[in-house]
């Protein structure tokens, strides 16, 4: 039977789009869904301010009268205005392993940016960076991150076919957390913070935390700047993912650091891993995913995910990333956190990867994004 296409134009069909993967991967041991209601505000446009420079076309297929995969396409008209690009992008793309379903989901796509214009496709890449990029190259048999795709390894077989080559890729690390802090980093650490007169600050109340995220994703947005696919983050994009992630964290896991004027020059944020309680509840939070993510959050957890380690560009020399280190490391001991996942990290991106250089470390997943002239 012939894959039949359908463009997501209503909530159900949004949900399904959503879902797929969940019944697609639901045998699968290392496949961790993502939160169903994070995902469908992400495509709702009065819920999502990215759209304020994006916009969307989102497709199932079907075969033999089952859903078989879907995609989203995507424009991203501040990342062209940025990069003096003339791409499109897609995300989501899932797809049982049948070429006929992917090339019908991908040339659907491709038709719609022709159509207006576009020459090169890019993906699987986002909204902005905080959104969810890279398809999994390395790594199958790794458990996932909450906020990470992932994917079966026939999909590279599928992309090389539909004519994509690679365009960037990153790497994740799983860290292992010392016993106790590096005297060499913290000897580095306190003659930095002396002489440039440096302050290290440990959050303990969210209402501070909360205020004082805003100045730090001003400082995430310059210090990523010049990373491959980032946009500018508009102050509603900011204030979004303020509102979204400060539920997650506990504020003993975020750092920052401050200049004599007492201005953000460096910020790291850790957050407990909720990939196991998500597998549990199979990205729902009713009836009872919302406690296991609780659990996951506010009690004891082994495992912490990485979301930002950003340093404002002039104090990148100065011992900052070392302070941020320092100060984390000694309350993740504290804590009795054993590993620590670094998320996807430019492999071009040789800097954050020296701040690892003295923990022990596995590099276990890459993550790539294809390319191709249309």
């Amino acid at each position: 039977m012939s894959v039949t296409l359908k463009e997501v134009q209503t909530k159900k069909d949004l949900q399904t789009f959503v879902r797929f993967p969940n019944l697609l991967y639901r045998d699968n041991p290392y496949f961790v869904p993502f939160l169903g209601a994070d995902e469908m505000e992400t495509f709702t446009r009065d819920k999502n301010p990215a759209y304020d420079f994006c916009d969307t076309k989102l497709f199932l297929a079907y075969k033999d009268g089952k859903v078989a995969g879907r995609i989203a396409g995507l424009i991203n008209r501040a990342y062209n205005k940025k990069w003096k690009q003339n791409a499109l992008r897609f995300t989501r793309f899932d797809f049982i392993d049948d070429f006929e379903v992917s090339r019908a989901l991908f040339d659907a796509v491709v038709a719609w940016g022709k159509e207006l214009g576009f020459t090169r496709i890019m993906g699987p890449i986002g909204f902005t960076d905080m959104d969810h990029e890279g398809m999994l190259v390395e790594g199958f048999e790794e458990f996932n991150m909450s906020i990470t795709f992932y994917n079966h390894p026939y999909y590279l077989e599928h992309m090389e076919r539909l004519g994509l080559v690679k365009d960037i890729d990153w790497i994740e690390f799983r860290i292992s957390v010392p016993d106790r802090p590096d005297e060499r980093i913290r000897r580095i650490a306190e003659h930095q913070e002396q002489k440039y007169g440096l302050q290290r600050v440990v959050y303990h109340d969210r209402k501070v935390l909360y205020k004082e995220a805003f100045e730090a994703f001003d400082l995430i947005d310059q210090a990523f700047s010049v990373l491959y696919g980032t946009v500018p983050l508009t102050p509603e994009v900011i204030k979004h993912a303020v509102d979204g992630y400060i539920p997650l964290v506990k504020p003993e896991y975020i750092c920052s650091v401050k200049d004599a004027s007492g201005k953000i020059v460096g910020f790291g944020a850790l957050v407990p891993s909720i990939a196991k309680a998500l597998k549990k509840c199979d990205g729902e939070l009713f009836p009872f995913g919302i406690l296991r993510l609780l659990k996951a959050l506010k009690g004891k957890n082994d495992t912490l995910e990485m979301f930002f380690v950003a340093v404002e560009p002039s104090y990148q020399s100065k011992g900052v990333p070392a302070i941020i280190i320092d100060t984390l490391t000694e309350v993740l001991i504290q804590n009795g956190v054993k590993y620590c996942e670094t998320g996807p990290q430019l492999e071009t991106n040789g800097a954050v990867h020296s701040l690892w250089g003295q923990f022990e470390k596995r590099q276990h997943k890459r993550r790539r994004c294809f390319a191709k002239e249309i």
